[in-house]
């Protein structure tokens, strides 16, 4: 009986860890199944099929833990700079300019629209960026060097250790958006606590950086209807979810094996930054898409 316990209890330990591999990429219940070229498993961030596209080179750091509903926002990590004078261009592939964007039509009501994907047949995808607890110094200029737009979800309490981390992104081109206070899961909760979470993180965010962000992203991407309204009467213009995500340098897909035109992709501040972002550009490549600014969409 003991040796079964034991047995019980560190299976039910692989599954928790499994389950929160993907941080705030956990997947809704009731969400599409994510497949890949080998088949294809339930929507769960413990069974997402891996794609070889952007795998990750041997001998990279190993991955940060990551963010579950329960967990609270991990102290803030540093690492070395890395020396002056890095180039990744021998990694990172070449683009053209993104076309002019076809902005969305908004409906009109009371409640912001849920997109996954951008509805365009303009040939593009969007790299979004979630969280903030780990800040690597690469980060900044391999965005710098890369020259693609980039959208930030950032959450008040994983980045408000260090907000000129983000400022200095942002002065390289990316965009701030909200991502909630705490990183609670909406879903559920009342007006008043998800209105606070929503509209507290854009207020905060709006004087770190001096732009209120007009976009959000619910924490796990699960939502309500009660989040989708609070999101509108704090001023956000859309939310989203995302049709891909990026972990460990390994790309994984909601359906087919490859970027679509309009596709958001996720993925987040961890210690493999560099990997995730390459990964995820050699993704956008392979599938003859340019990156393009999710924000140039959203009237």
């Amino acid at each position: 009986m003991l040796i079964l316990h034991v047995r019980a209890r560190r299976a039910v330990a692989a599954l928790i860890a499994a389950a929160t591999l993907a941080g705030c990429g956990a997947s809704p219940s009731g969400s599409p199944k994510w497949t890949a070229a080998g088949g294809s498993q339930p929507a769960s961030s413990s069974a997402f099929p891996v794609s070889p596209a952007g795998a990750a080179p041997s001998g990279s750091p190993s991955a940060s833990a990551s963010s579950s509903p329960s967990a609270k926002p991990t102290k803030t990590q540093t690492a070395a700079a890395p020396p002056a004078g890095t180039s990744y261009a021998d990694r990172l592939p070449k683009f053209d300019r993104p076309p002019r964007a076809d902005k969305v039509e908004l409906p009109e009501g009371a409640s912001v629209q849920y997109y996954a994907r951008i509805p365009t047949e303009q040939p593009v995808a969007f790299i979004t960026i979630d969280d903030g607890q780990i800040k690597r110094p690469e980060a900044l200029e391999l965005i710098k060097q890369a020259g693609v737009p980039v959208t930030l979800f950032l959450m008040i309490d994983a980045i408000k250790s260090d907000p000129p981390y983000f400022k200095r992104l942002q002065d390289a081109g990316a965009v701030i958006e909200a991502h909630t206070v705490t990183h609670q899961n909406l879903k559920g909760k009342s007006y008043t606590v998800q209105r606070r979470e929503i509209c507290d993180s854009a207020d905060k965010l709006g004087q770190w950086y001096g732009r209120r962000p007009v976009l959000f992203r619910p924490p796990y991407g699960e939502k309500d209807d009660t989040t989708l309204k609070a999101a509108h009467d704090c001023g956000m213009h859309a939310a989203f979810f995302w049709k891909e995500t990026v972990d460990k340098g390994i790309v994984r897909y909601q359906s087919g094996n490859t970027v679509q035109r309009g596709d958001i992709i996720l993925m987040h501040f961890r210690d493999r930054f560099v990997d995730d972002f390459i990964a995820a550009l050699q993704a956008i490549k392979a599938a003859g898409l340019t990156p393009a600014l999710l924000e140039d969409y959203i009237p």
